[in-house]
């Protein structure tokens, strides 16, 4: 009996904090936003490629160290394609559905799937 109380009783202070939690408290940590603007502009990191082209990265959540965690990668008119930052042991590497972006410092690789690859350079 004296377990099942425990149990109820740490379930109830479990349910008080996830409904006492708000989205505005999760965003003075940094680690969602309401939108790209609310990070910065697509602006601020603009990937610039040999090809000619420009592939600005828009924040969607940004970790309280200050790093891109999600992003929309533009590639095109119609939209960005949604990139999540993938541990690596050196450099970053954002991947998506059939693209991925390899990078170390302010040089990356664009890939377009497993045949299409374009040097870019990251200007801020």
């Amino acid at each position: 009996m004296r377990s099942r109380f425990n149990g109820l009783l740490w379930a109830a202070a479990f349910l008080s904090l996830a409904v006492g939690t708000s989205r505005a408290s999760a965003a003075d940590l940094g680690l969602m936003t309401s939108g790209p603007a609310a990070v910065g502009s697509c602006s601020e990191l603009v990937f610039v490629c040999e090809n000619g082209r420009q592939y600005p990265l828009c924040p969607i959540a940004v970790s309280v160290a200050g790093e891109v965690v999600t992003a929309s990668l533009h590639t095109g008119r119609h939209g960005g394609a949604h990139v999540r930052l993938v541990p690596m042991g050196v450099g970053y590497r954002y991947a998506g559905r059939g693209i991925w972006l390899d990078g170390f410092r302010e040089n990356a690789l664009l890939n377009f799937g497993k045949h299409s690859q374009v040097a870019c350079t990251l200007a801020r």
